[in-house]
């Protein structure tokens, strides 16, 4: 089976959000796609390990961020690498509580609230099927695909993302890789080799330090 033929499928860029008590929680997804047009009803896949789908299934409300093509990497780096377990993804990022929801708003050119209805259980992910209660859009910008983050961002896809695929990654000298976002950094194209690095470089996708990286 080849799963590059995989790569072929349309995705977006999206933000999904929920509140559980006063603890805001996102995450960085790229499956959500419209199921119905009358009431309307989008579907969106969740990682079972993911930290969002388990308060999720608790508040079955949340908010739907689009991100556009100005959207930065360190957006999608602290929604997609992380966990909202350990850090507030919220913090210094342009965001508004609509309907008790935290609505990111930040690089976004519409957002959507929703009820879940329904939770399907496909394996290691959950779809969750939600009933649009609210649709807003803010600006005209251009809508982020998952072809353009991958093409034009170089970024990689979380862990826990339905589309990830481990890289193939050859064992050989002068390489280091992010533990965190699998960033590779290659002596042999860079101009500053990975040692002599200044102590406060940070990843170039998800902004870790120099401790998260191991030698290939």
């Amino acid at each position: 089976m080849n799963l590059d033929t995989l790569n072929n499928l349309t995705y977006g860029m999206y933000i999904i959000t929920t509140r559980e008590n006063d603890k805001n929680v996102g995450c960085f997804i790229n499956t959500a796609v419209q199921i119905t047009s009358k009431n309307p009803i989008i579907a969106v896949s969740l990682n079972k390990e993911n930290y969002t789908n388990q308060v999720l299934k608790k508040t079955k409300k949340c908010a739907l961020s689009v991100l556009t093509e100005k959207a930065k990497q360190s957006l999608i780096s602290k929604f997609g690498f992380f966990t909202s377990k350990e850090i507030n993804k919220f913090e210094n990022i342009n965001f508004q509580y609509i309907e008790e929801l935290p609505v990111v708003l930040e690089d976004t050119c519409s957002y959507i609230i929703g009820e879940v209805i329904k939770v399907i259980d496909v394996e290691t992910h959950d779809i969750f099927l939600i009933r649009v209660l609210q649709a807003e859009k803010s600006i005209n910008d251009v809508p982020m695909t998952y072809r353009y983050y991958h093409d034009n961002l170089k970024g990689k896809a979380p862990r826990k993302a339905p589309t990830y695929q481990e890289e193939k990654i050859e064992e050989q000298a002068n390489k280091y890789q992010c533990t965190i976002c699998g960033y590779i950094y290659d002596d042999n194209k860079e101009e500053v080799k990975f040692e002599d690095l200044p102590d406060d470089w940070t990843c170039p996708m998800c902004g870790v330090g120099k401790d998260k990286f191991r030698k290939l």
